[in-house]
C-alpha cells in the first residue's frame, strides 16, 4: 500500500540509538512517516518508533545491515512496495570501530554501502527530496587534520564515502534532489565517533555540554532532511576545524 502524496517518507539508517535515534525522533510530525532502520537492535528501533508515534508522527522499523548488499536491496524493495516513494534519506549508519572486525569492513560500510543506498533509492526520490550524509570533522577533513588514535581507517573510509556521494551530484541535480553533508565535531571525547559508528556507544553522553552537542548535531541533520533549500555542507561545532576546509 503506497502512501499518499501528502505524506513524506524518510529513511534514517542506524536509527535504533545514538544520533540516528535522535534524528529519527526529530523528524516526527503528522505528515511524515519515518522508517527506523536498524541492524540488530530491534528493541531500540521499536522504542524509537513508539516515541515518534507518541509525538504525533508515523513510524515503522526495518532491519538491514547496510554493509550487506542483499539485505539493503531487500529493505529498499520493501520501502518501494510499501510507500512507492522516499522523500528523505539520512545516511547516518557507519562502522569500523568495532573490535576484531575485518580490516576491510570500514570501507565496505562507510564507502560501498553509502554509495549503494544512494544509488538504489534514487529511483524512489521525487524532485525536492533530500539526501543527507552524516560525518565527523575528523573524517570530513581527513587527511588534512589530525585524527584520534585508531580512527584513521574509519576517517579515510568515511571520507571516501563522502567523495563517492559528491561524485553522484550530477545525478542528484538532474533529479532535483538536495544533497547535504553534515559534519559534526567530537562530543564527549570519542563519543560522537562511536555514535556515528553505527550507534555503538550505548552510554548517554556524560555531561550536559555533550548532550547539547549531540542534540545540536541531530538537529542540523534533521533540518537538512526537511528544509526546502538546505545548504550543501553544514558544520556543527568545532570552529578550529573550519580554518582549513576540505570538500
Amino acid at each position: 500500500m503506497h502512501s499518499d502524496n501528502s505524506t513524506r517518507v524518510a529513511l534514517v539508517t542506524g536509527a535504533s540509538r545514538g544520533i540516528g535515534a535522535e534524528v529519527a525522533q526529530q523528524l516526527a510530525r503528522p505528515d511524515t512517516h519515518v522508517v527506523v532502520n536498524y541492524r540488530k537492535n530491534a528493541a531500540g528501533a521499536a522504542a524509537v518508533a513508539d516515541a515518534i508515534r507518541g509525538a504525533g508522527g508515523q513510524a515503522s522499523t526495518m532491519a538491514a545491515d547496510i554493509a550487506d548488499a542483499t539485505a539493503t536491496s531487500a529493505m529498499v524493495d520493501q520501502v518501494a512496495d510499501r510507500f512507492g516513494r522516499l522523500d528523505a534519506l539520512v545516511l547516518n549508519a557507519s562502522g569500523g570501530l568495532e573490535p576484531g572486525i575485518d580490516p576491510n569492513h570500514a570501507m565496505w560500510i562507510n564507502h560501498d554501502a553509502q554509495q549503494r543506498l544512494a544509488r538504489l533509492t534514487l529511483p524512489l526520490m521525487p524532485a525536492g527530496a533530500s539526501l543527507v550524509f552524516a560525518t565527523s570533522h575528523q573524517a570530513h577533513f581527513y587527511p588534512h587534520k589530525a585524527v584520534p588514535k585508531g580512527y584513521a581507517t574509519v576517517a579515510a573510509s568515511k571520507r571516501a564515502g563522502e567523495t563517492a556521494l559528491y561524485a553522484m551530484r550530477s545525478q542528484f541535480d538532474r533529479r532535483g534532489i538536495h544533497f547535504t553533508v553534515v559534519s559534526g565535531d567530537m562530543i564527549d571525547g570519542k563519543a560522537v565517533l562511536t555514535l556515528l559508528d553505527g550507534g555503538a556507544c550505548t552510554a548517554a553522553p556524560r555531561n550536559s555540554a555533550s548532550r547539547r552537542g549531540l542534540a545540536e548535531f541531530a538537529t542540523a541533520i534533521a533540518h537538512a532532511a526537511t528544509a526546502p533549500s538546505p545548504a550543501g555542507i553544514v558544520y556543527v561545532g568545532g570552529p578550529a576545524h573550519l580554518a582549513r576546509r576540505s570538500a
